[in-house]
């Protein structure tokens, strides 16, 4: 049963003034009228003695220990009332405060715990991934350093350096998307948006990676096919040509052989929707929210060469929130993956 201080006060009250109405009305020096009386002031005495003594030497304090949790809400929650003393129930709503602040500080905890998690599988990732090329072009030219005997002729210690050159490039790149991604999650890159248009960076992604789709057979498509001339938008065009380099490209490496990878461009109002569709085995769901993290694969067999370094899908998803606008996941297991995101166009565009 929950009681408030008044109701406390009340029943022992009535109590102690029921007990001396009794005494007095039942003893021989008082009549019934001033026993009446005498109950009625009784009451009266031993409520407001009761129910000061309660707010003034129990709440008081639970009312302070209040006052300093309104406190810490105050510098979180910014607006908190400063009315401490005598409020209904301060037991109660101690006990509920407490109750309130513990659930949240077990949710930060667990954040942490997650954080921790993070932090601990991305710089395992990091290290795998930085020690892959340089192993390989310590390697390499370690083997050459060793041959004291001239026994590599010249053709090999050329294809070795070759190589170590190669990993040594992969080394650099990483770094770099690294840095990248440092950068964009910091926000100290700004993006410079400039007029440009849309269909001819497009093409010219498909002649870049027009080689890597040959080798599998993959169709590289632009939809819908009655485009116009120019379709302009507002964007950072080097960014932009970064983002669609990625997706198109892991449409490839991630698509069926001898499909299709469609490009497909349609205006909305005053933006620009921008889709890249594969015809691959897609992503499951459990998979779908996490692709855009560091060094996440879907398959984790795959080798660095085949499945990448694992940053790029992380730098487009900045790269376009940067632009104010989320890059969108459709994929349906056995049918392919869908990748959407927007742009604006220039004001001048009706």
């Amino acid at each position: 049963m929950n009681l408030s201080s008044r109701t406390i006060a009340i029943l022992i009250s009535l109590l102690v003034a029921g007990v001396l109405t009794a005494y007095a009305h039942f003893g021989p020096t008082l009549a019934f009228r001033e026993a009446f009386l005498a109950a009625g002031v009784t009451v009266a005495a031993c409520f407001l003695l009761v129910y000061l003594s309660f707010e003034a030497l129990i709440f008081r304090e639970i009312n302070s220990i209040y006052a300093g949790l309104e406190h810490i809400k105050r510098k979180e929650f910014k607006q908190m009332s400063n009315k401490f003393l005598f409020r209904p129930e301060p037991v109660k709503r101690v006990r509920d405060e407490i109750l309130l602040m513990a659930e949240r500080r077990q949710q930060e905890l667990d954040e942490l715990v997650r954080l921790q998690a993070l932090r601990r599988e991305f710089l395992a990732d990091v290290s795998h991934e930085l020690k892959t090329p340089l192993f390989a072009a310590q390697g390499f030219v370690h083997t050459i350093l060793d041959d004291e005997d001239d026994d590599i002729d010249l053709a090999t210690r050329r294809k070795f350096l070759s190589k170590a050159a190669a990993s040594l490039d992969t080394l650099d790149a990483l770094v770099q998307d690294l840095v990248t991604i440092a950068q964009l999650e910091k926000g100290v890159v700004r993006m410079r948006r400039q007029r440009f248009d849309l269909i001819a960076l497009v093409r010219e992604i498909f002649e870049l990676l027009e080689q890597q789709a040959a080798r599998r057979g993959t169709a590289l498509e632009l939809f819908p096919p009655n485009l116009p001339a120019e379709l302009p938008v507002v964007a950072d065009r080097n960014r932009i040509r970064q983002v669609l380099v990625n997706l198109i490209d892991n449409a490839i490496k991630y698509g069926r052989e001898n499909g299709r990878v469609i490009v497909a461009l349609g205006e909305s109002g005053r933006t620009v929707r921008i889709s890249v569709r594969d015809d691959g085995a897609g992503i499951a769901p459990e998979h779908q929210a996490r692709i855009f993290e560091r060094f996440y694969r879907i398959d984790k067999s795959r080798s660095r060469e085949s499945g990448g370094s694992g940053l790029g899908l992380a730098i487009s998803k900045h790269i376009v929130e940067a632009h104010k606008s989320s890059i969108k996941v459709k994929s349906t297991i056995g049918e392919g993956t869908t990748l959407e995101f927007k742009l604006n166009k220039p004001k001048s565009v009706g």
